[in-house]
């Protein structure tokens, strides 16, 4: 009898303990985030973003763990967002372009305004969100913004003039070709070499970046810097559900590391870009850099993409005007 007694003292004493302490963090079961991007797996962009959720696992002791795609295996590039709300993937990362629309107050961060470096981009986009918060992301938590380094324009033949640029055949998803006077033509940068080398188009616009990327230094000599640049802008967002299924601690450590991952991102695309752009010089491509008085040509050339930019907004009742201040402004404040 008295063994029975102590056995059942020491049980009672054991669950007034388990009724009585919460369980630990390691008694939790670890939640599992798919990561959905269109970059090959080798992409700095990839490497840092998979060291991103390595480093969200660590400082969450193993609460929260990642598993990142690569290359648009979970989903392609245009349908990461909505991937993303529905919840096949938990994390997307893509760019704005590739929905043109669906973000349209903050297409003002892909305007032709002059942007000289990914860096100031990618800390103006996140400060234009913290200002704006615009609703065209209220199905998501957005993680953090960032952006390209500026896209220039990178050709077969020199172009020192406007009238050098009229009629030929450039790659981009931007009307900034058009307003130049070039003929805009889209396609997945993956196609871009093969159009190239053929002479489907004569030309590209975009970063520094895919001359090594995606080797398109084989295919293009000339680089042309005009003053009135812009950057293609992406987003870093959770679902929604995931998002607020996560208790305040983990929330408040996810949003510490997105403000470090900012720094990190904004400067590793500018870093890449200027390795690329040393690697385009080595193989023999040739930088033009355009004097005052024809950038600024350029840059009135460009001016009516804002102006359809600020009709755009006003019709759907967006502040475009004070969006496109905001940019602007930022620029002129934050780069040299």
């Amino acid at each position: 009898m008295k063994r029975m007694f102590w056995i059942v003292a020491v049980m009672f004493v054991f669950f007034s303990l388990c009724l009585a302490c919460p369980p630990s963090y390691a008694q939790e079961k670890a939640v599992t985030l798919n990561f959905a991007s269109f970059f090959p797996g080798e992409n700095r962009v990839s490497l840092l973003m998979d060291q991103w959720g390595k480093e969200v696992e660590k400082r969450t002791n193993g609460r929260v763990k990642m598993t990142y795609f690569a290359g648009g295996t979970l989903a392609p590039a245009a349908q990461i967002y909505q991937a993303v709300v529905k919840g096949i993937a938990d994390i997307g990362l893509s760019f704005m372009g590739y929905t043109w629309g669906r973000f349209p107050l903050s297409e003002v961060i892909e305007q032709p305004i002059g942007y000289k470096s990914g860096y100031v981009g990618t800390k103006l986009a996140n400060e234009f969100y913290k200002k704006f918060k615009p609703k065209e992301y209220d199905d998501t938590k957005v993680l953090f913004l960032h952006t390209s380094p500026p896209h220039l324009l990178f050709t077969k033949k020199p172009v020192n003039t406007l009238e050098d640029l009229k009629g030929l055949k450039i790659r981009t998803n931007s009307p900034v070709a058009k307003a130049l006077g070039a003929v805009q033509v889209g396609m997945p940068m993956s196609d871009a070499y093969d159009a190239l080398s053929k002479g489907v188009v004569q030309g590209i616009i975009g970063p520094y970046e895919p001359m090594k990327g995606f080797r398109l230094a084989e295919v293009v000599n000339h680089s042309i810097e005009y003053g009135s640049a812009f950057v293609g802008g992406a987003f870093v967002v959770m679902n929604k559900g995931k998002w607020n299924a996560f208790p305040a601690d983990i929330q408040k450590t996810i949003e510490e590391m997105d403000v470090e991952y900012i720094e990190k991102l904004g400067r590793l695309w500018d870093d890449y870009d200027k390795e690329a752009k040393d690697y385009f010089i080595e193989k023999g491509g040739k930088v033009i850099v355009l004097p005052k008085a024809e950038a600024n040509r350029w840059a009135q050339a460009v001016r009516p993409v804002l102006d359809d930019y600020l009709k755009d907004m006003k019709s759907k009742g967006l502040p475009g005007d004070e969006a496109l201040k905001f940019c602007v402004d930022y620029l002129k404040t934050h780069q040299n």
